[in-house]
């Protein structure tokens, strides 16, 4: 779209509760690079319930913060639009809250000691639609497959417009397809600097899901939708590039020891990793022994029924993948937990452990897996002062204050109840 059609820029960020907060604003305004927010948009439940998280200012007239704007901006899926990433601050400092900052001080730290990030996120979501009588069903598939693709697969063509809207947006797909279920599809996104693949998944969250809304359908990325299908995950691959611009993950065919030692830091993190990684009350649905997601504290080469998965085929594509994560996570924390916990291991010079060698979905060697629910998912992280502060210790106070809440407001509920508190938002 030529500049002169652009007639508004729609600034956002992305919350604790993965949601995308912002405002439109005319071009001439986002080319002041400031745009004002109150802290309270961070206290919000998502029952809209003004909660006392730390760092809000709650008692202090709920003040300020700014969004400071990137200066380069993105393509939009919308007409006359721009979109405008940023990060949040308070006068000069960036917000503790502020994944996205956050992130970047994590990147910088990696990058203190000779590596650079880089990131590609898997991600998978169910498609809804409405029954006779206005109820959210499973999408009507009744051809779909496993790595299906075409109209039997997505008999609406949502996934058809997803795609366009993504390459007008310039947000890199890799691979888009039919997932496990019906109704179920994965997509992933390409392979960047970590900030940057960050802000291709938000937008892309974003972006899908309101193409879904335009044809009366709901695209939800929730971690268990359908009790009796599959889960939907965001797998967070991970490797870097050193000063010499080489991928040091297995640059002889086998696994470094900057990769042992951060796989190292993800195993011993485990429990408290799933407060940062599996932060709703459906998550837990997810994860569980024998599925294919990350509930051992266990790691192997191209199996995907451990944690902590790695490829070591090629020294140029080697990477780590973390498969604890689900898409209801702001996806800027979920690369920050993982990068931190690795470079914990890193730093500590943590030996690894056995890979796992058994199925891992009737038998398995590890004995430690993730805490049982997401009350004690956080304790967990409550209780690990070393991720705490690697990650940020305001940043944690508030996650913990939020979904500590937030387990009290469904405890007790049916799994029914609790979806549909996550349906509209997730």
């Amino acid at each position: 779209m030529a500049s002169a059609d652009i007639t508004r820029a729609r600034v956002l960020f992305c919350d604790m509760l993965n949601l995308p907060r912002g405002k439109y604003v005319p071009v001439d305004v986002a080319a002041g690079g400031k745009i004002g927010f109150a802290r309270a948009a961070f206290a919000v439940s998502y029952d809209r319930d003004l909660l006392t998280i730390p760092g809000c200012g709650y008692y202090d007239g709920l003040p300020d913060m700014e969004l400071v704007l990137d200066k380069e901006r993105r393509g939009s899926w919308q007409g006359m639009t721009e979109v405008a990433l940023g990060d949040l601050y308070i006068g000069n400092e960036p917000f503790g809250l502020c994944a996205r900052s956050n992130l970047k001080r994590t990147v910088s730290e990696w990058e203190a000691i000779g590596y650079s990030p880089m990131i590609g996120l898997e991600t998978e979501a169910y498609i809804f639609q409405r029954d006779g009588d206005g109820i959210w069903r499973p999408y009507d598939t009744p051809g779909a497959f496993v790595y299906g693709t075409g109209p039997e697969n997505d008999p609406r063509g949502l996934n058809d417009d997803i795609w366009e809207a993504a390459h007008k947006a310039g947000i890199p797909i890799e691979s888009m397809n039919g997932e496990f279920d019906n109704g179920q599809f994965e997509l992933t996104l390409k392979f960047d600097k970590a900030v940057k693949a960050c802000d291709d998944a938000f937008l892309m969250k974003t972006m899908a899901r309101e193409m879904a809304f335009k044809k009366g359908l709901l695209l939800t990325f929730m971690p268990k939708p359908v009790p009796d299908r599959g889960g939907s995950g965001l797998h967070v691959n991970f490797s870097f590039l050193d000063r010499d611009g080489n991928n040091p993950i297995a640059p002889t065919g086998e696994l470094s020891d900057l990769a042992k030692h951060s796989m190292a830091g993800l195993i011993k993190h485990h429990e408290a990793l799933a407060g940062l990684l599996a932060t709703t009350v459906n998550s837990y649905d997810r994860l569980s022994a024998g599925s294919l997601a990350g509930y051992w504290a266990n790691w192997a080469d191209d199996h995907r029924l451990v944690t902590t998965r790695c490829s070591t085929k090629s020294a140029k594509s080697a990477r780590l993948e973390h498969r604890m994560a689900d898409c209801a996570v702001n996806p800027y924390q979920a690369v920050t937990a993982v990068l931190q916990a690795a470079k914990l291991g890193v730093n500590g010079k943590l030996t690894l452990q056995p890979a796992e060698d058994l199925d891992g979905i009737e038998q398995v060697r590890e004995k430690r897996h993730i805490p049982s629910g997401l009350d004690k998912s956080l304790n967990a992280l409550d209780q690990d002062p070393a991720l705490r502060k690697a990650v940020g210790e305001l940043y944690c106070d508030a996650l913990l204050f939020l979904k500590r809440d937030e387990f009290q407001r469904l405890g007790g509920k049916s799994v029914d109840a609790v979806r549909d508190f996550y349906l509209p938002f997730i």
